[in-house]
């Protein structure tokens, strides 16, 4: 039994890393547009909202949170919501309105134009993401899609998608933490260097 765990755990890592290095290979480019598009916001007095739904809410909640405080560097905090974590607000959303509303509502409050809106979505198809990227884009915010596979309606909608070249659920979502791990490091190197 060991063996065959052990086996496993050799087998899931391998798979990460090759997601990981095709990640890499040809997706540095869009990434380092994206450092570069939250850059110019937060230059211009901006904020980046955040969405997502299980792993993707806490990924959103991740990355918003590295934002605020810091990320590796001693700096001023920068404005990052993660539209993901109010649970009055969340909740009496999806009672009044519908679940399909929880992040197309409060972005309706909350965005100013020229904002940044960081939607995740393993699918690219979850119906709450895509009424929230319609209502961003109907307030003047920009759209940076992170998915995966072939990266659904969002790849579209978004002004920028970084589609993870997979279609297990957990290795785009390994992948997508790392993706803003490195925008949160470039972001602030940028800023920090500006």
């Amino acid at each position: 039994m060991t063996k065959t765990m052990k086996a496993s755990v050799v087998r899931e890592l391998e798979e990460s890393i090759e997601v990981k290095k095709t990640v890499a290979r040809d997706l540095s480019d869009i990434i380092v547009t994206a450092a570069r598009t939250i850059i110019d916001a937060y230059q211009a007095g901006k904020k980046v909202l955040l969405v997502g739904n299980g792993g993707s809410a806490a990924d959103a909640q991740h990355i918003a949170a590295e934002l605020v405080g810091r990320f590796l560097k001693e700096r001023k905090a920068l404005p990052a919501v993660a539209l993901t974590t109010d649970t009055s607000i969340l909740t009496a959303i999806a009672n009044d309105c519908g679940y399909e509303t929880v992040f197309s509502r409060q972005i309706e409050a909350l965005a100013e134009k020229g904002d940044v809106l960081l939607a995740i979505t393993t699918s690219g198809t979850s119906p709450n993401i895509l009424k929230a990227v319609e209502t961003a884009h109907a307030k003047g915010v920009t759209v940076i899609g992170l998915t995966g596979g072939t990266g659904g309606k969002l790849k579209d909608m978004a002004d920028l998608s970084i589609i993870v070249p997979s279609d297990n659920t957990q290795r785009i979502q390994e992948a997508h933490i790392t993706i803003g791990h490195i925008v949160c490091y470039l972001v602030e190197q940028g800023l920090l260097s500006e």
